[in-house]
């Protein structure tokens, strides 16, 4: 049985979690187990100390033994049709604009992860709609991410939860696929 919880990106299960996502996505695009200063860069490249407060979520399913999976959400704004840019071109996060609860038209899902030990027991589809779910509830009524092509398992399960490719609205180094899902 899981458990889904808000867990502030310092507590240990955070740290357990998001350094096993990081070890798998590092060590895939490199084709072969990533390094331990691959995995600092990663660290330093895919900052999650803002999903928490304001600025975002990070929800994790934990089990009695600790974390199964994760998936983080960040409350950003966007230019135009919410599609696009950040409002001002940047600052914030990974080139985001972090916003007040007022400003938000866009969460912007990220840290999708399951171990895969809970793998096709229904965890990423569990902790997508709960922060379907907390999107709402801000008033949120889009849904973005972008990643790679290579997690083809991460691009099914958000095919087949009705996320659409979309043009790309960051300049992510790693990312190759950029999808949306209306509310």
């Amino acid at each position: 049985m899981y458990s889904v919880e808000v867990v502030r990106p310092g507590e240990p299960a955070a740290q357990e979690i998001i350094t096993a996502y990081l070890i798998e996505v590092a060590s895939r695009y490199h084709g072969r187990p990533a390094t331990p200063e691959e995995i600092e860069q990663a660290l330093r490249d895919e900052p999650f100390e803002d999903l928490e407060g304001d600025s975002g979520r990070l929800l994790v399913a934990l089990t009695g033994d600790g974390p199964a999976a994760c998936a983080g959400v960040r409350f950003v704004s966007a230019g135009g049709d919410g599609a696009g840019a950040d409002a001002d071109g940047g600052g914030g996060v990974g080139g985001r604009t972090v916003t007040s609860a007022r400003l938000e038209t866009v969460g912007e899902l990220t840290k999708v992860f399951t171990l895969p030990a809970f793998r096709s027991q229904g965890l990423g589809t569990l902790l997508i709609a709960e922060v379907g779910r907390v999107c709402r509830a801000r008033g949120i009524r889009t849904l973005r991410l972008d990643t790679r092509a290579d997690l083809v398992e991460a691009c099914a399960l958000y095919e087949r939860l009705g996320f659409e490719r979309v043009a790309p609205f960051n300049d992510e180094p790693y990312s190759d696929r950029w999808y949306s899902l209306v509310l």
